[in-house]
């Protein structure tokens, strides 16, 4: 629930996880944070610790002293899994950081000096400021409150975060501010609009030399005895055991995969696994109580999560989660049906108790689809295939639920560009949704819905002019839009983030159609090279980024298409294109990501990719075999079984596999069923400098067709 780290500014794009590298002073330290988003959002209860005068806010870059701001540098800056340390310049202070799963704990080591402060600013948010607030201060170690804000992607509502904050030594003096009016001795203030902002709360404390002063905040979005309950995870004031307790707690998922190559592949790999396992966020208290879409409190028997960037996450994060979390991933889907029963819909981008605006298509299909194909247990299966054939088959009047234009895509086989925005990206995700209904309609023995949802699933053939060789809009009476067609503009409204490039691929539920519908294999294969060949710039939104050609890295749309060689019997290629954006797009630096890391997606197709094997179409139960980059890599399953991977002669240059062994038999197929890994076993490659041009080239031995 608490992501406690450092904000250096709150507008801007770069800001939008509150910190940015370029940055040489600091604002305080918030509870919530979203990891690499695109949008902005949370930074709720920002505490900083100060010396001399009291200042109330936070003040421009330019000039920190202005307000309570402070420089400091990297050099006195350290990070690891659970525990944060900055030494603040101005004010001469150390400060540290640690959590639980429900509290944030802050360790300040002061000066000497009659004027130490801590301040609780509850107005500076991240993105956008709050609208209503409240605190109150509680005898002399202890401070509650509640603030209001966050409207994500055009989120309708805001949602409301509570906190109780207790402190380790008894106030000297206190008060609370509002505008900028100064209270001294006030314990209680509010913000009933932004239109009478800046509030927050100070205590002050007269301090030794290096005396360590304490606060352990808990939160909690149901209220404030959920958040004074919460702070039961951490009973007494033992910060160098809860840090421990921390890192004791990451080394344990960390640990789940184990590799064995080049040590700066290896910083890379561990931030990749780090950052997988930050979102979705644990939304229940300590008593599982947490607040529904209704703003009712309901009381799960599990972990009750949020923060479901699905549009991005289905594609990597969530397969991960299936081999190494599978328990946090049933909790996940769990919590998909709490919100399904709660708002009548699925989820779509979730953020807190709020469903946003953000994103199309319905990818809690996918995951759903994912965790029955390769047999997770622990939700209702029939519910959730109830919660996602609504998806399919209902037009929601909300503008933020379902799949928008379903009534016309159910009418057309496609959604119509002059009637919905985004249209081509629209139809080609709802053709690969249901693909997902289809998948799980199979499972549960509903022939005709499977009927139904198998010939849905090939809809995008409908947007394919092939006098231009793309996907493209068509208008309601079915003709093409658009005449100045440009497949690199990225900047028409028809697109989600891309162009018609990168979105014409979008077929992982048929690659084999695809193949045919673009001419057969060696037209699509020239289709492709062309693709990562075309050097003409981008046009469009700055998170396009990451290019081999037209292919962008950087945003989601692109992270299936180098595995389509494999389907067009040219498999080396793919082994070529994975292990270029391997190398040139991760790096141990600051800018280590050359796009949005979106909630762990970015990181998840690093940890698949680098270890030979990934997640080509969610929704089916096989993974596709790329090019490896560690010699041993051993994936601890949740059964206790081991799943090793070795590679055998692998280097920078050694990029091609010649032969492939699984259990020790020769495998001549550059894929793997889920139960050949869950089940245990090693798979071995033999690497070299040149490709096998036979290996994975038979039509025996190409992936299934789970069209036909």
């Amino acid at each position: 629930m608490v992501q406690l780290s450092p904000d250096t500014g709150v507008e801007g794009w770069d800001w939008c996880s509150g910190y940015h590298y370029s940055d040489n002073s600091i604002m305080g330290f918030s509870h919530t944070h979203l990891s690499g988003t695109g949008a902005a959002d949370y930074g709720e209860v920002r505490i900083m610790p100060i010396v001399g005068d009291l200042k109330i806010i936070p003040g421009p870059k330019e000039n920190p002293a202005i307000g309570y701001r402070s420089r400091f540098s990297h050099s006195k800056e350290f990070a690891q899994p659970g525990y944060y340390s900055v030494f603040l310049e101005d004010y001469n202070i150390l400060a540290e950081l640690t959590t639980s799963y429900r509290v944030g704990f802050h360790r300040y080591t002061f000066p000497r000096t009659d004027n130490a402060y801590i301040i609780i600013d509850l107005f500076t948010r991240i993105g956008d400021m709050a609208e209503k607030a409240w605190v109150k201060i509680i005898g002399n170690d202890e401070i509650v409150g509640s603030i209001t804000g966050g409207h994500f992607c055009g989120a309708r509502d805001p949602q409301t975060i509570y906190f109780s904050a207790k402190f380790s030594k008894p106030f000297d003096e206190f008060g609370t501010w509002k505008v900028f009016r100064i209270d001294k001795g006030n314990r209680e203030e509010r913000m009933l609009s932004r239109s009478d902002p800046f509030i927050g709360a100070f205590v002050r404390y007269s301090t030794k030399e290096k005396e360590k002063i304490m606060v352990k905040v808990g939160i909690s979005f149901t209220g404030i005895e959920g958040a004074r309950k919460n702070l039961q995870e951490i009973p007494d004031w033992n910060f160098e055991r809860v840090k421990e307790e921390a890192k004791k707690i990451w080394d344990q998922e960390l640990i789940k995969i184990e590799i064995e190559g080049e040590e700066k592949d290896k910083v890379k790999f561990y931030t990749a696994l780090y950052h997988s396992f930050i979102h979705p966020s644990l939304f229940s208290d300590i008593d599982n109580k947490y607040i529904g879409v209704d703003d009712k409190v309901y009381t799960s028997g599990y972990k009750h999560y949020t923060v479901f960037s699905l549009w991005d996450t289905f594609r990597s994060l969530h397969p991960l989660f299936i081999l190494i979390q599978p328990e946090r991933n049933v909790d996940i889907i769990r919590s998909f049906l709490d919100i399904y029963m709660q708002s009548g819909w699925l989820p779509r981008w979730h953020k807190g108790n709020r469903e946003t605006n953000c994103m199309i298509g319905t990818h809690s299909d996918s995951v759903i689809a994912d965790a029955v194909v390769k047999g997770l247990k622990g939700f209702d299966w029939d519910k959730a295939y109830d919660a996602m054939y609504k998806n399919a088959m209902i037009e929601s009047r909300d503008f933020n639920q379902g799949r928008k234009g379903i009534t016309d895509y159910k009418d057309l086989d496609y959604v119509p560009g002059d009637r919905f925005n985004q249209s081509v990206s629209r139809t080609l995700e709802y053709a690969y949704n249901d693909f997902c209904l289809a998948q799980v309609a199979k499972i549960l023995g509903k022939e005709s819905d499977y009927k139904i949802f198998i010939k849905r699933s090939q809809n995008y053939r409908n947007l394919y002019d092939s006098k231009v060789g793309f996907m493209r809009a068509k208008d309601i009476k079915g003709n093409w839009m658009d005449k100045s067609f440009d497949p690199t503009d990225a900047t028409s409204t028809h697109y989600t983030e891309g162009n018609a490039w990168q979105w014409t691929f979008f077929v992982p539920q048929d690659p084999y159609g695809l193949v045919r519908l673009l001419g057969g294999e060696e037209a699509f294969v020239k289709k492709l090279h062309e693709f990562f060949n075309t050097e003409v710039p981008i046009k469009g939104p700055p998170d396009i980024t990451g290019l081999i050609g037209q292919y962008a890295h950087g945003n989601e749309p692109s992270h299936h298409i180098a595995y389509l060689y494999i389907y067009a019997r040219m498999p080396w290629k793919t082994q070529e294109v994975v292990r270029k954006i391997l190398d040139s797009f991760y790096g141990i630096e600051p800018d280590g990501l050359c796009g949005n890391e979106d909630c762990g997606q970015m990181s998840a197709w690093y940890i698949f990719s680098s270890l030979g094997i990934y997640p080509f179409c969610p929704g089916t139960p096989i993974y596709l075999i790329g090019s490896p980059i560690w010699k041993r890599a051993v994936i601890h399953l949740p059964s206790g079984k081991d799943f090793i991977i070795e590679a055998e002669n692998v280097s920078k240059e050694n990029i091609y596999v010649q032969e492939l062994y699984l259990n020790g038999k020769p495998l001549n197929r550059l894929w793997l069923w889920h139960d050949e890994i869950v089940n245990g076993g090693t798979l071995i490659f033999k690497m070299g400098n040149k490709p096998n041009l036979e290996l994975g080239n038979k039509k025996e031995s190409l992936p299934p067709d789970f069209i036909k």
